[in-house]
C-alpha cells in the first residue's frame, strides 16, 4: 500500500481545503490500480481512458473510496502495533480525503470522488457515475469518508488533539449532509419493494453503503465522541440496516441482510459489512436487538456462504456472478469477528478461521490470494477459477484489513492457514432451460438478462404453461435428501402452482403469484426462490421434476438450486484439518468425519445463532459429528 501512495500539491479549487494546507501544501493520495506487467513488476494506473497529452484519466488517478479505506488500514495498523509510519500515512491520507470533501455551499459535506494526477478534481467522471457530479448527493464515498473520519478521530484524539478537532468538524459536516439528504425528511418512512416495506433513509439506498458509515460513527462514539448528530445518525442508519434481513435458516436468503433497498432479489459479498456494522453498533448503543440481527445472519447465512464455496459477487437470486474478491472475503471475516466480539461466542472465531483461509487457498483457484512477502492481495478470482494477478488499492486495502485482524487473533490465523480443499459437497445450479422446448414448455431468451432488480441466469428461462411437466438432469455427489429450490418469476396475479421433486413431482406445490405491490422497483414481480425438501436420492445421475397444475396459468422458471440437506467443506494442511458442516435438514443429523493422520479430533456443534449445543472428542482420526437443524458444526484435528 505504501507503493500505491503518492503526494499531490493541488491547485486552488473553490470549496476545497484541508488541515494546515497553508503550512504543508502537499496532501496524501493513493493510486487506484496496480497492474501487473512482465517480470512480476507492477505499474500504478488510474481509472478510465488515459490521455497522455494531458496526463489525465477518464475517471482519475486517485479516488475517495480507496483513500478513506486505506486511512482505516493505517489507523488500525498503528493502533495494534504502535507504528509511527502508519500514523503519519493515515494523517496525510485523511488530509487528502478531507480536501476531496466539499466544505462549503449547498453540497457541503459531500465528497468529490475522483482527482487527476496533478490534483485537479474531476467531479464528473467518464464513464458517468451517479450521483453526477459526484458531490451532488449522498454516495458510497460519503459513507466511506464517515468511516475514515470516525476511526481517524478515535486515534488522533489522544495523539494530536488539534488534528482530531479538525477531523471531528469534518465528520459533523458529513453527518449533516446525510441528515440533509436522507435522515431529516426520509427517516421513519418506507418504500414499497415488491410487497416489502423497506427503509427510505439509507445512504444511496444501500445497507452496504450505510454499514460503512455505521463503522465510523461507532468508532467515534466508542472513543468518547459527543456530537449528538453523530449519535442520532448511527442509531437511525443501524435501524434501517436491521430492517433489511430476509428468510429463515432454510428459506432463501437464509437470514441474510440484503444490500440494496430497491431489490429483494440481489445479494453480493462485496461490501457485505452489514452484520459486522450492526454488531459494532450494538456494543456502542447497548442495543441487543441490533446484535441479534447480526447474529441471525452470521449464524445461519454465513456458514452456508462458506460451505458452498465462498464470498461470491452476485446471487441475483440464482448464483450467477461467481467472481470472488478481497472486499467480499474481508467483509465475511469482519462480520464473524464482530459477531464474536458482541456475543463472546467462540463459534464465530471458528468460522472466521474458515473464512480467512480464502487468502491462503480456500477459494475456487485453490491458490493463495495474499502474498505476505510483498503485502499484495490479488484483484480477484473469476467464475472459471482464474486469478487476476493485478493488485489494486481495494484488494490491497481489504487484504490488509484482514491480515491486521489475523495478527490480532493468532488462533484464528493458525486455522486460516489450513486452507486446501479436499472435499466439498454443496448446492448445484440446474438451469431450467436445459430441459429444452417441449409440450407446454418453451425456452425464452429475453432481450436483456438483467430485469432491473435481478437477473436470469444463463440469460434465459423456461416458460411453463398449464399442466406442463419437465425433467432436469443433475449428478448428485452423495445420497441425501435434497432441498429443491426453484427460482422463478413471482407475479402479482394468482400465478401458477409449481410442484417439484426428485424424479417425480410431489408434495405441497408452490404458488408463484402474490408478489405484492411493485413500488419503487423497475419491473412488476420479482425473481423468487422457494424450497421443498425431497425424498433421498443419489449418488449419481438423477432428475429434478417440475410440474405445473393450473390449466390457464404460466410461470417462467430460471433454475433449480439443488441443495443437499447436509453440506460440508473439508480443508487440510498436512495432518491438520478443519471441516465445516451446515444443515438444511429438519431433523438432527450425524456424519462420521475422518481426518487421516490426525492424533485426535474435536467436533463442536452450534445452533443457527452460534450457540454451542454439544462438543465431543476422539483420540483417533475420526469422529461422529452431530449437526442440528439449521445449525453448523466445526470439526478440527486436535493437533492443529
Amino acid at each position: 500500500m505504501d507503493f500505491l501512495g503518492d503526494e499531490v500539491d493541488p491547485p486552488e479549487q473553490a470549496g476545497h481545503t484541508t488541515y494546515a494546507l497553508d503550512v504543508d501544501p502537499t496532501i496524501g493520495m493513493l493510486w487506484t490500480y496496480a497492474d501487473r506487467r512482465e517480470g512480476d513488476v507492477y505499474e500504478r494506473v488510474g481509472g478510465g481512458t488515459y490521455d497522455p497529452a494531458t496526463d489525465t484519466w477518464g475517471q482519475g488517478a486517485f479516488n475517495a473510496d480507496d483513500i478513506s479505506r486505506a486511512a482505516v488500514v493505517y489507523l488500525r495498523h498503528h493502533e495494534l502495533f504502535g507504528d509511527d509510519h502508519s500514523l503519519e500515512m493515515a494523517r496525510e491520507l485523511l488530509r487528502g480525503l478531507t480536501y476531496l470533501q466539499t466544505a462549503t455551499g449547498p453540497n457541503a459535506g459531500n465528497v468529490v470522488l475522483w482527482m487527476q494526477p496533478d490534483g485537479t478534481l474531476n467531479p464528473s467522471a467518464e464513464p458517468v457515475e451517479l450521483p453526477d457530479p459526484s458531490d451532488s448527493a449522498d454516495s458510497y464515498w460519503l459513507a466511506r469518508t464517515i468511516w475514515a473520519l470516525g476511526e481517524g478521530w478515535a486515534t488522533f484524539v489522544d495523539v494530536d488533539p488539534d488534528f482530531a478537532d479538525f477531523l471531528e468538524d469534518r465528520l459533523v459536516l458529513s453527518v449533516e449532509a446525510v441528515e440533509r439528504e436522507r435522515l431529516d425528511e426520509s427517516y421513519g418512512t418506507t418504500q414499497v419493494v415488491d410487497g416489502l416495506d423497506w427503509p427510505a433513509w439509507l445512504i444511496a439506498d444501500g445497507a452496504d453503503a450505510s454499514s460503512e458509515a455505521v463503522l465510523g460513527l461507532s468508532a467515534y462514539l466508542d472513543a468518547g465522541g459527543t456530537d449528538a448528530g453523530a449519535a442520532t445518525a448511527l442509531r437511525r442508519l443501524a435501524e434501517g440496516i436491521a430492517m433489511m434481513q430476509l428468510g429463515t435458516t432454510h428459506d432463501w436468503p437464509y437470514r441474510a441482510i440484503m444490500p440494496w433497498a430497491q431489490s429483494r432479489t440481489v445479494w453480493h459479498a462485496w461490501g457485505d459489512q452489514m452484520a459486522g456494522a450492526l454488531a459494532r453498533a450494538s456494543i456502542v448503543l447497548g442495543d441487543a436487538d441490533l446484535r441479534d440481527v447480526a447474529v441471525r445472519e452470521t449464524g445461519s447465512f454465513t456458514p452456508h456462504v462458506l460451505a458452498q464455496g465462498g464470498p461470491e459477487n452476485g446471487w441475483l437470486p440464482t448464483p450467477i456472478d461467481l467472481t470472488q474478491i478481497a472486499y467480499g472475503a474481508d467483509a465475511t471475516l469482519q462480520n464473524l469477528l464482530a459477531s464474536g466480539d458482541a456475543t463472546g461466542r467462540e463459534s464465530f472465531d471458528e468460522l472466521a478461521g474458515v473464512a480467512a483461509a480464502w487468502y491462503f487457498g480456500n477459494n475456487p483457484a485453490g491458490e493463495p490470494m495474499y502474498d505476505p512477502a510483498t503485502g499484495r492481495t490479488y484483484d480477484g478470482i473469476d467464475t472459471g477459477g482464474t486469478i487476476n494477478r493485478n493488485s489494486g488499492a481495494e484488494s490491497t486495502i481489504h487484504g490488509l484489513l484482514s491480515m491486521i485482524e489475523l495478527d490480532r487473533r493468532p488462533e484464528v490465523a493458525t486455522w486460516a492457514r489450513v486452507a486446501t480443499r479436499t472435499e466439498h459437497v454443496t448446492w448445484q445450479v440446474v438451469e431450467a432451460e436445459s430441459a429444452g422446448d417441449g409440450p407446454r414448455a418453451e425456452v425464452v431468451t429475453p432481450e436483456s438478462a438483467w430485469t432491473g432488480e435481478g437477473q436470469w441466469s444463463g440469460g434465459a428461462n423456461l416458460q411453463l404453461d398449464g399442466r406442463a411437466r419437465v425433467s432436469l438432469a443433475v449428478d448428485l455427489p452423495t445420497r441425501d435428501r435434497q432441498w429443491l429450490q426453484p427460482v422463478f418469476h413471482r407475479t402479482t396475479d394468482d400465478g401458477q402452482l409449481l410442484q417439484v421433486g426428485m424424479d417425480t413431482p410431489r408434495g405441497r406445490p408452490i404458488d408463484t403469484g402474490g408478489a405484492g405491490d411493485q413500488g419503487v422497483t423497475p419491473t412488476e414481480g420479482y425473481l423468487a426462490v422457494e424450497g421443498r425438501l425431497s425424498a433421498p436420492a443419489g449418488p449419481g445421475e438423477a432428475t429434478v421434476a417440475l410440474q405445473t397444475l393450473r390449466p390457464k396459468a404460466e410461470v417462467a422458471v430460471d433454475a433449480v438450486l439443488v441443495q443437499p440437506a447436509l453440506e460440508w467443506l473439508t480443508l487440510r494442511d498436512g495432518s491438520r484439518a478443519q471441516v465445516l458442516l451446515r444443515s438444511f435438514d429438519l431433523h438432527r443429523r450425524t456424519r462420521r468425519v475422518v481426518v487421516d493422520g490426525a492424533e485426535g479430533v474435536v467436533a463442536t456443534t452450534f445452533d443457527s445463532l452460534g450457540r454451542e449445543v454439544t462438543s465431543s472428542t476422539s483420540d483417533g482420526d475420526s469422529i461422529v459429528a452431530v449437526v442440528v437443524p439449521g445449525g453448523f458444526t466445526v470439526v478440527r484435528s486436535a493437533d492443529g
